[in-house]
This record gives C-alpha cells, structure tokens and sequence, in this order.
C-alpha cells in the first residue's frame, strides 16, 4: 500500500497526571507541539502519516487513534465526519502493524461512570483486513455496553439479511463496534445510549457489521461536556505493555516509568539506582532510552529479581541478540536498608515504594518509609542528587519526609492514576548536608526494626 503524506490528528491515552511529560516528548521527537485535552489522561497532535511509525516508538503513550474533532450533535455525525482520512491511516496502521506479527488480544472487563460494562475478548483479531484493535486503556473509565454498540433493535434479521447478500455479492463487511468515553454532568443521555445511536448511524452509514468481541474496527466516541471527538483505534493493545514478559503482583506501567524517568532529567554518567525494582519497569525503560547512564537495580525479593532478570532477557534478545554485554544495567538482591554502596556515590533514586495495598501493609510503612528516605540519602550526593519516588500512601510518606527535611527537600508533586488510585510522584532534592552530621542520622540506618525484617522475609516490600 502507498503511504500517504497527508496531514492528520492524532489522539494518544497517557498515564494521568503526565499530560505534559508526554507532550514535551512528542516535541522533543516528532517535532509537534501536541495539545493536552481538558479531558486529563489524553494528549492530541497533528503529524503527517510518513511519520506514523516513530509515533508507536514513542515511550509516554498508551493507546493511538486518528480522530476528527467536530462539536456538534452526537446523532448527526456518521453522515457528516469526514471518514475518508482516517480510515486510510487506519490502513496505513494496519501495514505497519501487520509486520510485527499477529498479537492476541488480552481485555479485562471494566465498567465506565453510568455502571456499564464493556464485554471484551480474548481471540485474536482477524488479521484480513489486519488486526486492530484493544480498547483504549486512559479510557479508564469505558463506556462501552455489552451489546448496545450499534445493534438495532431487528438485529437478527438485519443480519441474516446482510449475509445472504453478502454470500451472493461475495464480499465480506467489515466488522465494528463503538466505544463510548463520556465525562461531564449535563448529559442527557448514558455512554450506552450514545453508543448504541451512533453505532447505528455507523452502520447504517457504511453497512459494515456489529460484532462486540471480533471486530476490525474500533469506533471511539469521546464525549467530554460539549466537546466530541471521534476516532479510530490504531493499538491493538496498550503501549504500556511493550517491554514486560513477565509481570508481578505490582508491576508498574512502562509509559508511567517512563514518565518518572523524564522528571528526572538524567544526564550522562548519572548513577541512577531504583532500590524496589520489583519486575524491572523502571531500570529498564531507563536503559533503553538513556543508555549513557549507569542504572543499578535491585530488590528484597528473589523472585522479583528473577522476573526482572527474565524481562531484561526479553528485550536483550530483540536487540542485543541476549547479550548482556556493553548493557548499562546491573539488578542484584539487597536489603533495602542496607544498600551495598558508598555513601554520595548515587546521582537520581527512582522508585516504585509499596503501597501498603497488594504489597506490604500501611502499619509497616510507617516504619520503612523513613529507613528508605535515610539510606536513601546516604547514597544520594549532597546537593545535587535527585529522588523521585510514587507512593499512594500520601500521609505516610509525608510524614516521614518531616522526619528528613533536613536531608530531603520537596520540589513538587504529580498527582497520578494508578489502577484506580490516586497516588503522588514526589520529587526530592538532596540537601548539602553530608550524611552523619544531623538529627535525622541519628537511627542507624543500616539496622531494621523486628516488623522490617519480617516485611522483608515476606517479600512484602
């Protein structure tokens, strides 16, 4: 197929919270300046499609799709989009999926804001016309239906009509269904309603068929207030999902590591340590995007340093041919608070601290939040060393920060979406006070407490 250099407007889910993290990425490697959608969790921007390829290897970005924006009633736009564009990217997409092989699609059900449920699929997308397309994730909350995506009321016979004259005509229809994402108050319809209508008027529009679990085309119907906008699913699975084999009970987002990777602005030969690398999310987006640092990961757990180990093979074997060679990365098993390295000796700690929900337990977090931020900032030069750490257990966190600030300072936060919790990326800045010569040193930091050790005996950190 002949690419097309055409003009058009693409809309991408990101991890809530880094609307503008994924935005100065689009800038910094598309060239584009991307809008950042009222909507939060979504960021919009204009590229030609030869450039459509370098978009799905961008590293903050969830779910693509190719839209057109119109604010007008819901009900009129099938017969007025101009489908044309986006229908040949969505071609153009299929192309360049198709070379990456056949992905199986993996949908966990949800339920958006009106107590609708999406029913998903677990078969593989029909590969003719090519596979597309997994739900949009940043739609977090989905309103999508189980049937109500376009069916008629006479669906039975609509459909047995349509494929006697297709079996006599000898082509066969593409296959669709609606998505629907509503946010706002002065609606007068539910997501389903939406989707159900204009799935109607879609299929009316092109006569392709409804099907919930095995379609080709994904329709999604974006209703934020009085702003709609419609577009075509161009992932056939998450982004997010692009580097992890093998997952853990927690493992973090790779667009959200991503994120947090960017905030610290890592320069070349920065020693960057994440001391809870659980399955490796963070080191390895790391090594991969600033392979002029030094990144050391490790974990309490063996079996979480396994699964990091099994995550680096992955991807060594994709680009390095499964050597460990040359690779700036190094993951160990340690004891948290008892790093094995020189004090002063770390540029940026980034990590993943336990929630107090999966893993580990509020109670226990109120004593190893602040042995982390004090070994912590043993390692951390004075001065200069940056923390960022993600924690849903705000209070806790906070609290042990008060305990620290003479070694910690808090430059800002992101507040952030994390399976459903509101959790905070805090960025640290190492004071200049060398590690010994404050109160806070006063509890050694390299001897736990009775409760630590059994955290870390249950792997529960």
């Amino acid at each position: 197929m002949q690419e097309l250099d055409q003009t058009v407007t693409i809309g991408a889910t990101v991890p809530t919270g880094f609307e503008h993290t994924a935005a100065e990425e689009v800038l910094e490697k598309l060239e584009a300046t991307a809008r950042v959608s009222k909507n939060r969790g979504r960021i919009y921007f204009d590229i030609t499609t030869d450039k459509l390829l370098k978009v799905h290897q961008l590293k903050s970005l969830d779910n693509l799709f190719v839209v057109e924006e119109m604010q007008i009633d819901w009900q009129e736009l099938a017969n007025k989009l101009p489908w044309t564009n986006a229908l040949e990217v969505w071609k153009l997409n299929n192309s360049i999926k198709k070379k990456k092989g056949r992905r199986k699609r993996t949908n966990p059900t949800k339920s958006d804001q009106c107590g609708n449920v999406d029913a998903k699929s677990t078969d593989t997308v029909p590969s003719d016309p090519e596979e597309l397309c997994e739900d949009l994730e940043a739609l977090e909350v989905k309103g999508n239906q189980r049937d109500v995506s376009s069916q008629p009321e006479n669906y039975s016979e609509t459909e047995k009509h349509s494929e006697i004259q297709d079996q006599e005509s000898g082509v066969t229809p593409l296959k669709f269904r609606v998505t629907c994402n509503r946010a706002g108050d002065k609606h007068c319809f539910a997501s389903n309603d939406a989707a159900r209508d204009f799935g109607g008027a879609v299929q009316e529009f092109f006569q392709w068929k409804a099907d919930m679990t095995k379609f080709d085309v994904e329709v999604l119907l974006n209703i934020h207030n009085n702003e709609v906008v419609v577009g075509i699913a161009l992932t056939v699975e998450s982004l997010h999902r692009r580097n992890i084999t093998h997952f853990g009970p927690t493992t973090l987002r790779s667009t959200l590591a991503y994120g947090m990777l960017r905030l610290c602005k890592p320069q070349v030969s920065d020693v960057i340590v994440d001391p809870m690398c659980g399955t490796g999310a963070i080191p390895l987006e790391g090594v991969m995007e600033w392979q002029n640092s030094f990144f050391l990961a490790g974990d309490n757990n063996g079996t979480a340093v396994s699964r990091s180990r099994s995550n680096i093979k992955h991807i060594l074997k994709r680009t390095h041919g499964g050597s460990f060679s040359g690779l700036p990365l190094d993951i160990v098993q340690w004891d948290l608070c008892n790093l094995p390295m020189r004090s002063s000796s770390v540029d940026i700690i980034i990590t993943d601290m336990p929630f107090g929900k999966r893993m580990g337990s509020k109670k226990k977090n109120w004593e190893l939040y602040p042995l982390c931020l004090r070994e912590m900032a043993r390692v951390c030069k004075p001065g200069t060393g940056k923390a960022v750490l993600l924690t849903q257990d705000k209070k806790c966190f906070l609290k042990a920060l008060s305990q620290m600030e003479g070694l910690w300072w808090k430059l800002h936060t992101v507040w952030v979406n994390v399976g459903g919790l509101h959790a905070g990326v805090f960025v640290l800045k190492r004071t200049a006070v060398v590690f010994g010569t404050t109160p806070e040193d006063v509890m050694e930091p390299h001897t736990a407490t009775g409760s630590q050790k059994e955290s870390m005996k249950d792997g529960s950190l």
